[in-house]
């Protein structure tokens, strides 16, 4: 069949022809689309709990990291929750009551991983050391024994921290002609030394009431009571906190506080105001954790960060602990929330390595935190002080630290109870509370 057009008809053919086409690419475009959009990789988000809110350079470390993970993970994003160490243990513990854990969150060793594995709040992470075998066989010996429960493991150290270290400023010493105190008697003579020319002999910052427990009292009462016994009274197997030895150990921490050892405010300021007086050369001594030597690099001034060295409490009379050892623990690790799983599970598992590759804990020794991971100090860049630290641990024993050991309730108790104890409280009743708090808790009344 052949067509006439006419010059209007050919105008109108075109007009519908070039309609149809533009229809036609309209209708195309949707699917093109979709194909485009099926190509993007699935974005994945994931809560995160930790406790690196202080304006340190310990945080800012472990905040950078996170940040370089989700810069280098743009399809992972990271739900960040910061919360200050000193309630972080209790809020999550309430999240967990509530059943609103995130997907990952710090967990500190022993005691606390015990109970959240009990409750199953948390997964093990096996499959990951296994997958990444020459990583996980980087750590130091026994590394991993306080994130293990039943032979599985449930998180990775990212530290280790001892947490009963004497910081103390030699000039001080020397000018009023001091020794260091290497027993308990000479101690007490330093303190009384300090106290008659007006200087605080120990700067102490227990305003949250674990800062005597952890950095005094746990090295302070291994001292007397030895570290079986302590596992025995953790276990309530055959012994109890009511027996002479740390009814010992409780006397002896008072009697600091009755020589006068802390400053009268020492329940009125946090361990940061303490670190404060120390630096302003209003105290000869604090005593705290590892932790504080990032601060003092960072923070003392100079002639005071020069005269700063580093020892443990005395060896006490009788006593059947060791001298040359302080409590200590392995750092926190992140954690799985037992719900997680799938490609969000991947995710996590990927953070938790990122967070403890062989990088980060190099990135970490070099920030002066201490590590797990078999690596060495770079001794032609880090601070004089940083050194002696990691030097000094190589020849000291870690023992178990009170707060990761106990159960939570008998950590409050005993925090409560030293407070109480310092300010002249009866340490019989003190005992007897916190052994009624843990063998309640352990169900084992005896």
């Amino acid at each position: 069949m052949r067509y006439n057009f006419t010059s209007g008809s050919w105008k109108l053919f075109v007009l519908i022809l070039i309609c149809n086409l533009i229809a036609g690419c309209a209708s195309v475009a949707p699917t093109v689309q979709s194909a485009q959009s099926d190509a993007e990789p699935k974005k994945i988000t994931l809560t995160v709990w930790h406790d690196w809110a202080a304006q340190d350079s310990a945080s800012d470390i472990m905040r950078e990291l996170l940040s370089q993970f989700q810069k280098d993970n743009p399809q992972i994003e990271l739900r960040l929750q910061s919360v200050i160490p000193d309630v972080y243990r209790s809020r999550i513990k309430t999240i967990a009551a509530a059943d609103e854990l995130p997907d990952v969150f710090l967990i500190g060793p022993d005691s606390m991983t015990r109970e959240f594995v009990r409750g199953g709040l948390i997964q093990p992470i096996d499959d990951l050391l296994k997958a990444n075998s020459d990583w996980a066989n980087g750590f130091e010996p026994r590394s991993f024994d306080a994130f293990t429960v039943e032979d599985k493991k449930y998180s990775v150290p990212m530290t280790i921290s001892p947490t009963s270290l004497v910081f103390y400023n030699q000039a001080i010493f020397d000018q009023y002609r001091v020794p260091v105190p290497q027993t308990w008697e000479e101690l007490l003579q330093a303190i009384s030394t300090f106290n008659k020319h007006g200087v605080t002999p120990i700067a102490l910052g227990n305003k949250s009431t674990w800062v005597a427990p952890s950095s005094i009292f746990s090295t302070l009462a291994d001292r007397i009571t030895g570290t079986d016994w302590f596992m025995n009274v953790v276990s309530q197997s055959g012994a109890r906190f009511t027996d002479a030895s740390f009814m010992d150990a409780l006397a002896k921490m008072q009697q600091l506080a009755r020589a006068r050892a802390f400053q009268d405010n020492f329940g009125f300021i946090d361990s940061n105001q303490m670190e404060q007086m120390y630096f302003h050369k209003q105290a000869a001594m604090f005593i705290e954790g590892g932790w504080a030597v990032g601060r003092l690099i960072a923070e003392a001034p100079k002639d005071v960060l020069e005269s700063t060295h580093i020892t443990v409490l005395p060896a006490i009379p009788g006593g059947k602990g060791e001298q040359m050892a302080t409590s200590g623990v392995v750092g926190k690790g992140f954690a799985l929330n037992a719900k997680l799983e799938g490609e969000r599970r991947d995710a996590a598992l990927k953070l938790i390595y990122t967070m403890a590759s062989p990088e980060a804990q190099r990135k970490m020794l070099n920030g002066n935190m201490l590590v797990s991971y078999r690596v060495d100090v770079d001794r032609t860049a880090a601070h004089p002080l940083f050194i002696e630290l990691h030097d000094f641990m190589k020849r000291v024993k870690l023992l178990p630290a009170y707060e990761t050991q106990l159960t939570t309730a008998a950590v409050e108790t005993l925090n409560e109870g030293i407070q109480e104890l310092l300010k002249g409280g009866s340490p019989a009743a003190i005992a007897q509370k916190l052994q009624d708090t843990q063998a309640n808790v352990l169900g084992k009344f005896r």
